[in-house]
Formats: C-alpha cells, sequence, structure tokens
C-alpha cells in the first residue's frame, strides 16, 4: 500500500512540473510583456488613477448594472488572492533561489498587471446582466461569448471548480488555518467546528456578504502585515540598499541563502516567474470573475482597479522577501529544518526582526488565519459562479455543501501533497484563460486606446 500511495505522489508531482513547466510560464510572461507594450505600460502611466478609482467605488453608490462597488470587488479580489502563498510560500522560494528570486516576482508582478486589466476589461465587456440587476462574468463568459468556443469555457469552468474544491480555495486554506491556530493553543477539531460555521454563514449570503466581509478584514490585515514588515525593515535602514543590491546580482548570478539548494538561473527565474503567478494569480482569471459583479459601465475603468490587485499583492510579496533577506545574516535560522517548514521560516525570519520569536510567530500565524480565511471565501464565490455557469442556479446549494466539506478535511491532508494537488488544477485553469486572452486581445487593445484617446 505503501509502495502505491509513494507512487501515486510521484505521478502527481511530475504532472505538475509538466504543466508548470518552462512553456506555460513563458506563455504567461510572454503575453503579459504583450499587453504591456501593446497598450503603453498602463502600470505605469495609470496606476495612480486606478488607485483614485478603486477607493472612489467605496464612496460613491452607482446606479449600474452589478452587485457591487469597485472597491468592494477588489477587495473581493484580494481576499481570494492574498493567502498563504504571499507569506510562507515567497519566503521559502528566496530561501531556495535566493534573494534574486524576488526580482522575478517584481517581473512577473510588472507585467502581469496588463494581463490583470484585461482580464478585468474583458470580464466587464462580455458579463451578463441578470434580471435582478446583477451580473456574471469572467473568463468562462468572455470565451464563450466572445472566443465563440464553448469547449474552452466549460473547461475553464470545470478547472475553476476544482480549484476551489481542491486546491487554493479549501484544503490548503484551512490546513494552514489550522496549523496557525493550533499556536495559539486551539485543537484542531474546535478550529474545524468554528471554521465551518462562520464560512458557511458568510457563503451562504452570496457576493454581497462575502465582498462587505473582504472590505473589513483584507485592508487591516494587510496593514497590520506590511506595518510590521515595513517597521523591521526601518529598524535596519542602512541594510536596505545592500539588501537591494543582493537581489539584483543574484538574480542573473542566484545563491541559495540555505545552500545546496537552488544555485541556477533557470531555477531562480523559473521559482520567481512561479511564485508571482501564484501570487497575483494574472493569468488564472480568477479575479476577472470579482471584477464582473462590479457596479461599472465602464471595461476601461474596472480593468484598470483589477489592475490593482497585482500591484498591492507584489507589494506584500515584496515585504516578505526583503524581511527574510535582511534578517538572514543575523542568525542561523535558515537551516534546512526551517525550509522544510514553511510557517516557521518565516515567523523566525519575523521574530528575528521584532527581536522576538513569539511576537514573530503571532504576526505571522495571524497574517495566516485572516489571509486564509478571506481567501476561502473568496474562492468559494469563484467556484459558485463557475458551478452556476456548467450546470445552473440549481446546482450553487449543493457546491456549497461540498466546499464546506472540503474545507472541513483540509486539515488533515498532508500540506505538501496539497500544495501539488493545488498546482496543477490551476494550470489546467491559466491554459483556457490564455488562450481566451490571446484571442481577444485585439478587442481589449483597441478599445483601450480608443479610451486613451479621448482622455
Amino acid at each position: 500500500m505503501r509502495g502505491i500511495l509513494e507512487q501515486i505522489v510521484f505521478f502527481i508531482t511530475k504532472t505538475s512540473q509538466i504543466i508548470w513547466g518552462y512553456p506555460l510560464i513563458t506563455a504567461l510572461l510572454c503575453l503579459s510583456a504583450y499587453f504591456s507594450f501593446k497598450m503603453n505600460f498602463p502600470q505605469f502611466r495609470y496606476l495612480k488613477f486606478a488607485i483614485k478609482l478603486s477607493l472612489e467605488g467605496k464612496k460613491h453608490s452607482f446606479n449600474l448594472a452589478g452587485n457591487i462597488s469597485n472597491y468592494a470587488s477588489l477587495c473581493t479580489a484580494l481576499s481570494a488572492t492574498l493567502g498563504t502563498g504571499n507569506i510562507v510560500g515567497v519566503a521559502l522560494a528566496v530561501a531556495i533561489g535566493g534573494p534574486g528570486v524576488l526580482f522575478w516576482i517584481w517581473v512577473s508582478g510588472f507585467l502581469g498587471m496588463a494581463t490583470k486589466y484585461s482580464e478585468g476589461f474583458l470580464a466587464v465587456k462580455y458579463r451578463c446582466v441578470e434580471n435582478d440587476g446583477g451580473t456574471s462574468g469572467g473568463p468562462m463568459y468572455y470565451i464563450e461569448k466572445g472566443l465563440k468556443n464553448k469547449v474552452l469555457a466549460k473547461l475553464f469552468a470545470f478547472s475553476g471548480v476544482c480549484v476551489a474544491l481542491l486546491g487554493i480555495g479549501t484544503l490548503v486554506q484551512s490546513n494552514s488555518i489550522a496549523a496557525a491556530a493550533s499556536s495559539f493553543g486551539v485543537p484542531n477539531i474546535v478550529t474545524i467546528i468554528l471554521l465551518v460555521i462562520i464560512v458557511a454563514l458568510i457563503t451562504f449570503e452570496g457576493i454581497t456578504r462575502i465582498s462587505n466581509v473582504s472590505e473589513k478584514i483584507v485592508p487591516v490585515m494587510s496593514v497590520f502585515y506590511i506595518g510590521s514588515a515595513i517597521f523591521i525593515l526601518l529598524a535596519r535602514i542602512n541594510m536596505i540598499p545592500s539588501a537591494l543590491s543582493s537581489i539584483f546580482v543574484e538574480a542573473f548570478s542566484p545563491k541559495s541563502i540555505i545552500g545546496g539548494i537552488g544555485g541556477s538561473f533557470l531555477n531562480t527565474l523559473h521559482l520567481g516567474m512561479c511564485r508571482g503567478v501564484f501570487s497575483h494569480e494574472a493569468g488564472l482569471g480568477s479575479a476577472a470573475i470579482a471584477a464582473a459583479a462590479a457596479k461599472t459601465d465602464s471595461p476601461v475603468k474596472q480593468g484598470l482597479v483589477s489592475m490593482i490587485g497585482a500591484f498591492f499583492s507584489v507589494i506584500v510579496c515584496t515585504m516578505t522577501g526583503l524581511v527574510l533577506i535582511i534578517t538572514a545574516g543575523e542568525t542561523s535560522i535558515f537551516s534546512s529544518k526551517c525550509a522544510i517548514d514553511r510557517t516557521l521560516l518565516t515567523s523566525y525570519a519575523f521574530g528575528a526582526g521584532l527581536g522576538s520569536l513569539e511576537l514573530g510567530k503571532c504576526i505571522v500565524n495571524l497574517g495566516i488565519l485572516f489571509f486564509a480565511f478571506t481567501t476561502i471565501i473568496g474562492w468559494n464565490y469563484y467556484g459558485e459562479k463557475c458551478i452556476q455557469y456548467l450546470c445552473g442556479m440549481k446546482a450553487v446549494n449543493p457546491y456549497r455543501i461540498l466546499f464546506l466539506f472540503f474545507v472541513m478535511i483540509g486539515p488533515f491532508f498532508n500540506i505538501d501533497l496539497i500544495f501539488v494537488l493545488a498546482d496543477i488544477v490551476t494550470g489546467l485553469m491559466v491554459i483556457p484563460n490564455i488562450l481566451g486572452l490571446i484571442g481577444l486581445r485585439k478587442t481589449v487593445i483597441k478599445e483601450t486606446t480608443i479610451y486613451r484617446l479621448k482622455q
């Protein structure tokens, strides 16, 4: 039996490596670069305007089709995007591949903002307005209506359900929440019961309740986590120039922090690009589902709001990476043992920076608790809209119950196996979305150019 299980794990791991090999990463990078150049780098030109649009949606109520404000749609997308990967996944990647990994995360995030813009644009342009004024949209809709390809649209929706149930949405996050809660002395069974109840109360109320919760938790937790990282960096401000230097130098001549692992340019580039994609989700198409729910009549404006999600995700990754790089020389924590335990790696880095291991663990575990929780409710909505597209409204409640079941069993799975499984289903989600973006690229560029000329 053990031999069979080992073969299954080996097969799943190899499948993940094939899906997330250089061809897919290269395709994502080239597509992002293409959109960036063709639209004259909206990441630079419209960043300030995009931030303004995001915040305006919080202040005003628009009498437009949609379910939630621009700000709420951004918070909902961020709730699903910001998770354990931004906190512990980035730290592990930097520890294995060296400081240079952070440079490639920046490249991936910067170029990915243009892809994120395109997804948000298409989500609004091709969304369906329902009888009650609510909306449904996302890659499955713009692939079907814009690309005229129902097969690809259904493949995306099916993959989206798989990611929600088996990947990012349930197993990974509930496992991480249970581990974080146990550090505060909370038994797993108590964590599971409370988590399932709270998730049920929120998700059964739909997108309005999900966005309301996201609006409250995401900003507060982000400020808390980023503020803690900034405090550490300011206390060691004299070390920041050398840390930045090592990031740029070792992006092309890498050296792993823990030693003996990584050590090649291609490995560092691949780690950075993969970690970037998993952190900002540009190319996955997931955030487009939340963008389609926004109260707006302008695909361009919603595209700009969606773009902010990738920008903010990169900021969180940068804070994590810089803290790890700057504290690496002060302690001997980056041993192979710590590298294996993702939570310990980040906790020790923050602990070293704050001068208290317990305080570092507290900050990291609180971050994991809240970011993982919001990821669960965000991905519940994504999966719900995918199952609704495939099977209609009659399938939504059964899906919600199944979703809660997978949240419940997450803590009993091996975390490494869960991450590999999540990689596979996420990769299957990316492929049809990339094809959709390629097929509709001229529409995005043409209408964006027209909008720009009118300004």
